[in-house]
């Protein structure tokens, strides 16, 4: 098959690193890459947000199957056009999409279909989100409504933080994701993810990890995209993913279908669990970065057998097989982040670390300059192994970052702290 991944990213990496593991991939090109795929797919300079490029794109590589990495082009509705135009695609409409391009609808499914989640209210005034927030007082979460790249929600520990945090959204820090505010209760325990297939009637698991979003060790500092993640996650026992699946995510995609906008394509349920219940934090409807490099890893060739069942709607004939194993991933990001940061600065020692299927670097922000690697956004690596115990994965991953040189970029070195 002639596949193509749209994304950039250390999550398109890991999806093509896995896909390419398979021995169905014949040729594989991924839209616009980085540095570290370019090693091991052809890269296209092309926005996948960029309907008429990515059409043009497989018109002209004959490509048989189209996988939508990250978020933007899902809401954009790029899967959507694929498929107008007789592509096999792995990815849900814009429309579907909107159960993470909108916190507001995620409340609505959630109350139509009777899914656990936090209570809310919504708004689009700021004086009245402001008179709910004091009247409820702190902790208390508030969000854009809208896509903000991961950057849109505020824990308010304070009532302060709370009331500043409506004045950034309200005053346009987000653009048109902060037209619309949701105020939830703050909901205590341990967060996990549980990522799930869907095509749309069948529902299949296929893994839960953890993610460390602290910039800071002992979860410490700002909030990030992530600074690391470890899976299998302890936290979501058999039996809480046999009552998640339940009372979550079969009632939510039934109720998708019901209204005629059935969800095809990874539903990633991030959970607060408190006393062996599970409530739902939000939806995303794409794999979770870096959550999406340790399960790649963990799962291999098979993840394009799984991808491809999904967006044929025969998920019910597969199953995830699943090595009685844990890995790990550490995130390197560029000194600074989450707040201003230098690019360009290079990284070296990169050539000489392992890459197979026990030990990869799935770069997130980099390109090839003057016969170099440099760093090009914020985080910029994720340092992943396997190992037979989560301990021995931690090991593995902390061994290889110890031999890349960049003096320019840091990593928590706690990865995995609460597991272990």
């Amino acid at each position: 098959m002639n596949i193509l991944v749209l994304g950039g990213g250390g999550r398109e990496h890991a999806l093509a690193w896995a896909i390419k593991q398979n021995p169905k991939c014949d040729r594989l090109i991924v839209a616009p890459g980085n540095a570290g795929i370019a090693t091991l797919a052809e890269c296209a300079a092309i926005d996948p947000c960029d309907t008429a490029a990515v059409l043009a794109c497989v018109e002209e590589n004959a490509i048989d199957f189209v996988v939508v990495g990250p978020e933007a082009p899902l809401a954009a509705g790029v899967a959507d056009r694929l498929r107008a135009a007789g592509i096999l695609t792995f990815g849900p409409s814009a429309e579907a999409a909107r159960l993470e391009a909108s916190k507001a609808f995620t409340k609505e499914i959630c109350d139509a279909c009777g899914a656990p989640t936090a209570g809310y209210a919504r708004f689009t005034d700021l004086a009245a989100a402001k008179a709910y927030v004091t009247e409820q007082g702190a902790p208390i979460v508030v969000k854009a409504d809208g896509l903000a790249a991961g950057k849109g929600v505020i824990v308010a520990m304070t009532l302060d933080e709370a009331l500043a945090g409506l004045d950034e959204i309200f005053g346009g820090a987000f653009g048109d994701a902060g037209a619309e505010v949701v105020i939830e209760e703050f909901m205590e325990g341990e967060e996990a993810s549980f990522f799930i297939l869907s095509d749309g009637v069948n529902v299949l698991p296929v893994g839960t990890a953890q993610d460390h979003k602290r910039v800071g060790d002992g979860d410490t500092g700002p909030n990030t995209g992530g600074m690391g993640a470890y899976s299998p996650a302890p936290v979501l026992t058999p039996a809480i993913q046999a009552d998640v699946m339940d009372q979550i995510v079969r009632p939510t995609v039934a109720e998708m279908a019901r209204r005629g906008t059935p969800f095809q394509g990874v539903l990633y349920a991030g959970l607060m669990i408190k006393d062996g219940k599970a409530r739902l934090v939000e939806y995303n409807v794409r794999f979770g970065d870096p959550e999406c490099q340790v399960l790649m890893l963990r799962l291999g060739a098979q993840a394009l057998d799984l991808l491809l069942a999904c967006a044929e709607g025969r998920l019910d004939q597969v199953r995830a097989q699943w090595a009685d194993d844990h890995a790990l991933t550490v995130v390197m990001a560029a000194n600074g982040y989450p707040g201003a940061y230098e690019k360009g600065t290079p990284i070296k020692g990169l050539d000489a670390l392992p890459e197979d299927s026990f030990n990869m670097v799935f770069h997130a922000g980099t390109a090839a300059r003057d016969g170099q690697i440099v760093a090009t956004g914020g985080r910029v690596l994720n340092v992943t192994a396997r190992g037979d115990t989560l301990a021995e994965a931690q090991a593995r991953a902390y061994a290889m970052v110890d031999r890349i040189d960049w003096p320019q970029g840091f990593c928590r070195r706690d990865i995995g702290w609460r597991a272990l």
